[in-house]
């Protein structure tokens, strides 16, 4: 867990170097900007529909395997149907 950034550091009176500022502001732009992309991508319906039917189309079986079951399963009632006669 982050800790809260108006508790965290040295306090307020407290002297900085000059390089420690310029590291915080570029890790503080570049936390900003993983939360502007992650929101962007929250936000981004359309995205999110394809993604979706991705991940479902991914988890179908595949149509050849289904119709050479579906063939087999055929060839079996025939196979079953004459064997009875």
């Amino acid at each position: 867990m982050r800790e809260d950034p108006r508790t965290a550091g040295p306090s307020v009176g407290a002297a900085k170097d000059p390089e420690r500022i310029t590291e915080e502001i570029e890790a503080t732009r570049q936390e900003l900007g993983d939360t502007v992309e992650a929101l962007a991508a929250k936000a981004d319906v359309r995205a999110q529909a394809r993604e979706r039917i991705e991940r479902t189309k991914s988890s179908l079986p595949n149509p050849v395997v289904l119709g050479v079951a579906a063939a087999v399963a055929a060839g079996l009632v025939l196979v079953v149907r004459r064997a009875r006669r």
